[in-house]
């Protein structure tokens, strides 16, 4: 049953962003790229806040640990990025279809493995490599308007350039990914909603009905603030590497939407780049990595249980389930299939 209801939570998530492309294609035809990037984030931030406010028990005995000041500098990289990210995505969004914007989502996917390689040192297998390759690719094709003349489509690279941004705020932020991501989502809708906000006053237009204003930032606590919460509740009964395949998903989502919502047509270069993408995807999430490692002594807080082989400390009282405290790890060495999660920055 809790397998089965975090498989809930994983598709909810991806149905929940999927839904971002389409609906912020039909939102632009009233507000400009740089006011609706505002709003989306405003409407992530104030309404997991709301959420907070009302729910008694998280106020009360909250199983999260909070962020301190030694995280700040990755909150406000975080910040700056998620500012750039979602302002090139809407302009993308406004200048080519919401169905090539949504597959093109999965670039991220592939930018995010290369920047880790490069800056952060990560290993990547060859089914990884061979998943950049094919993503890019599909991007590519994505990106040509015509074949023969090679005219680049600006839509597109604008929402590459988003891919790249959330890909650099992927590794920049791996230090907060343990701590409460009801309070990461709120520090990162109002930072970057405000951020933006403060851009749309000085080169865009704050104009539109109070109607549109409403939806837009109803579609950014669904799209943003309600599909990360998801996304973590997930995260912690499948693991990361399963909660990702069904993530990954919610570009593939944002294409079935604008087809179905907006009667886009299906042209047959989009039909090869989909099947291209889909091959990358399935080899990047299908890609297994398992050897020898160490992991050194460490001591740092956040929430866990004691039912994996990372956290086999002994509390006093004996503390079952979910919960948060101080802990230390003591120096293990062993082998099993993972990912380069907060227990495993290790060097190859």
């Amino acid at each position: 049953m809790k397998k089965n209801t975090a498989v809930v939570y994983a598709i909810l998530a991806a149905l929940l962003f999927g839904i971002n492309a389409p609906f912020s294609k039909i939102l632009l035809q009233e507000i400009e790229p740089l006011f609706l990037a505002a709003l989306l984030y405003l409407g992530a931030g104030l309404g997991m806040t709301v959420l907070t406010v009302f729910n008694k028990t998280r106020r009360t005995a909250s199983k999260e640990a909070r962020l301190t000041k030694k995280e700040m500098p990755s909150v406000i990289m975080m910040i700056l990025l998620d500012i750039a990210a979602p302002i090139f995505l809407l302009q993308g969004i406004s200048l080519t279809n919401s169905s090539t914007a949504a597959l093109l989502g999965n670039f991220e996917i592939a930018a995010t493995a290369v920047i880790a390689m490069i800056f952060f040192k990560e290993a990547i297998g060859k089914r990884m490599w061979m998943a950049i390759v094919f993503i890019s690719l599909a991007s590519i094709l994505l990106s040509i308007t015509d074949t023969e003349a090679i005219n680049l489509s600006i839509g597109a690279v604008f929402v590459m350039l988003s891919c790249v941004c959330w890909g650099l705020e992927n590794n920049c932020t791996r230090n907060l990914s343990i701590k409460d991501p009801v309070q990461v989502v709120i520090l990162k809708g109002f930072g970057s909603g405000l951020g933006a906000l403060l851009i749309a006053m000085i080169w865009g237009d704050l104009s539109g009905s109070l109607l549109y204003l409403m939806l837009a930032m109803s579609l950014g606590f669904v799209a943003y603030g309600l599909s990360i919460f998801f996304y973590v509740k997930a995260q912690r009964g499948l693991g990361a590497a399963r909660t990702s395949a069904y993530y990954a998903a919610a570009p593939f989502m944002g294409v079935l939407i604008s087809w179905l919502v907006l009667k886009e047509p299906i042209t047959f270069s989009f039909l090869i780049a989909l099947a291209i993408m889909v091959l990358g995807t399935w080899l990047a999430l299908s890609e297994n990595h398992e050897h020898d490692h160490i992991h050194l002594e460490e001591t740092h807080d956040h929430s866990h249980n004691h039912d994996d082989a990372h956290h086999l400390h002994e509390d006093h009282p004996p503390v079952t389930g979910e919960h948060c405290h101080e802990h230390t790890h003591k120096n293990t060495v062993h082998s099993h299939c993972h990912l380069p999660d907060f227990h495993h920055r290790h060097m190859h």
